[in-house]
């Protein structure tokens, strides 16, 4: 089966012929419980959101901050396993119809086996996967199976990556790159700063595919920021932290569907310009 590369390019397409960036929302599988986590990935594109991104729980997750982090060690101690993550991605693609990836480090499929986990995330209908930790020049073997199953391969770019850099990177990517705004790990920030605009700015000297901007957003004022720049808009420290708060499983899904429909309007008063 193949997995859904178009539907990813084509959802992006979409939102930048709407005149707008697309809202990408970020959940990890597990948290609070298996079922509660496909009910949250369900509720946000239910509520606007264009991308979900499954995040795989991770022990060591050197990208994420304190809010993941919390969310993550639920997952673990849930016993949250790959076949979890399979069955997130599959139920909520298949209740919605909308594009779902994987969000993973590679220390965990490099273990599962890398043609197990591409076949098995076509098979769920996975769109592909964000990488934030393997290296180009170290990702053949995965690219290969990715491209069999028609799966993209997301990397990550930085404030820091100098052009050539950058360059290497989106030769490498599919689907789309996924600029990291700040050096520094996920979570909410008061500003998200100009360094993600200069960042996108350079990225797309490099290539032709859609630039999304990840890490700080948490709110409409600044999705409308980011959106007016960027292609997509990556949100997840405030929709985990919505759930870390509620006070119950109900009223989580309740704040998670406030916070898309918000985040939504922002990326829609952030029309971007070209």
């Amino acid at each position: 089966m193949s997995g859904n590369i178009a539907l990813l390019s084509d959802t992006l397409a979409r939102a930048k012929a709407e005149g707008r960036a697309a809202l990408i929302a970020y959940l990890p599988a597990g948290f609070p419980t298996v079922d509660g986590g496909i009910e949250a990935v369900k509720a946000v594109l239910d509520a606007g959101a264009d991308v979900v991104e499954v995040g795989l729980p991770h022990s060591d997750p050197v990208l994420d901050g304190p809010v993941i982090q919390t969310a993550d060690d639920i997952a673990l101690r849930g016993g949250v396993k790959i076949a979890d993550v399979m069955r997130t991605v599959r139920e909520a693609h298949a209740a919605t119809g909308k594009p779902v990836l994987v969000m993973t480090y590679w220390n965990p499929i490099d273990r599962y086996g890398v043609e197990r986990f591409t076949a098995e995330l076509a098979e769920a209908g996975g769109a592909g996967c964000i990488l934030p930790d393997l290296p180009v020049e170290e990702s053949a073997v995965w690219r290969e199976h990715a491209g069999k199953h028609d799966l993209a391969t997301v990397f990550v770019v930085a404030p820091s990556s100098k052009d050539a850099r950058i360059a290497t990177i989106a030769e490498a990517g599919s689907g789309f790159l996924y600029a990291a705004s700040l050096m520094g790990v996920t979570g909410t920030r008061a500003s998200v700063g100009a360094q993600a605009q200069d960042l996108v700015e350079r990225t797309r000297a490099t290539t032709e595919l859609p630039v999304c901007v990840g890490l700080g957003v948490s709110n409409a004022e600044q999705a409308a920021e980011v959106a007016a720049f960027a292609d997509g808009v990556i949100v997840g420290s405030a929709f985990v932290k919505r759930l870390l708060d509620a006070p119950d499983a109900a009223a989580g899904l309740v704040a998670l569907g406030e916070l898309t429909r918000e985040l939504a309007d922002g990326v829609r008063r952030g029309r971007v310009s070209a």
